[in-house]
């Protein structure tokens, strides 16, 4: 008889990888979504057309409306040739707090744009939990007469319900080439040594969401649109503060306040603002996000 007494293990902490493949191709019919692979909770159901066959409005869906422990969640959208997307998302991205063991949880999102193609990456605001432990990192590759407009809304803790981002660890990244040239880098690393960056005035001064909104490249940028983009930044209510600024014939705005909604609301003035000169069309908002 065997006397020996196994030892107990602890079950491998859970991970999650959901993967997310989409292609678009400019085809007599219009623009098609002719590659769509998942993998895990992530997913897309179909486009949508309420501006006609050649521009694509699709909503990425996340059913478990959150990220924890393990997750790794990797988004890949190519615009081929000539084609036209709009992508968004139907709520708002949260970053739930980390497990005691802070296993790291992960979104990495690449958007490619060929010559001729116009990307609009519209998601709604990330939520980062106090505890979380999480990378975000977002590429965006531009060919040499491509188009792309994108945001990014996050909203560290949860200013309204009284639970501020008090401890955890956050490294944001985005990276924004044109022709294969980097043309901006925005990085934000907060840890527990880090966390007098949360209310230093040289870093977040107190407030609680960032915001960051990309548009370019502009074969011109008017006198006229970056004068109405200054003054929307301007009228933006204390405490918050917005600015403009022109970048090799692209355009940042950049939010930094208390609120998500009104990040958003700036924002989305803005693409109103800059789209009929950016892409030649007026603003058509998503249906989703009226619901």
């Amino acid at each position: 008889m065997n006397s020996r007494v196994m030892p107990i293990t602890e079950p491998a902490p859970a991970t999650w990888l959901a993967e997310l493949a989409l292609g678009f191709r400019s085809t007599p019919r219009g623009v098609v979504l002719h590659r769509n692979r998942h993998k895990g909770p992530l997913y897309v159901q179909k486009p949508f057309y309420p501006e006609g066959r050649d521009l694509a409005h699709v909503y990425l869906l996340h059913p478990p409306g959150g990220i924890v422990s393990g997750d790794h969640l990797q988004i890949s959208i190519e615009l081929e040739p000539q084609s036209r997307a709009l992508i968004t998302t139907p709520g708002a991205g949260r970053v739930y707090r980390a497990r005691a063991d802070k296993s790291l949880q992960q979104q990495h999102i690449h958007l490619q744009v060929a010559a001729g193609a116009s990307l609009e990456w519209l998601p709604q605001e990330t939520i980062i939990y106090s505890g979380a432990h999480t990378h975000l990192k977002t590429q965006i590759e531009l060919e040499e007469g491509a188009q792309c407009v994108s945001w990014e809304v996050t909203c560290l803790g949860l200013p309204a319900s009284q639970a501020p981002f008090r401890e955890g660890a956050l490294l944001q990244q985005l990276e924004c080439r044109l022709g294969g040239r980097p043309l901006l880098r925005e990085s934000l690393h907060l840890d527990q040594d880090r966390m007098r960056l949360l209310t230093s005035p040289a870093g977040l001064a107190g407030q609680p969401v960032t915001g960051l909104m990309f548009a370019g490249p502009f074969r011109e940028i008017s006198t006229e649109l970056l004068d109405g983009l200054r003054q929307r930044c301007s009228a933006v209510a204390d405490p918050a503060m917005a600015a403009v600024t022109e970048l090799h014939h692209c355009l940042v705005v950049r939010y930094l306040g208390p609120s998500a909604e009104q990040a958003r609301r700036l924002f989305t003035d803005c693409w109103q603002q800059l789209r009929p000169e950016l892409l030649e069309r007026q603003a058509c908002q998503p249906r989703i996000w009226a619901t």
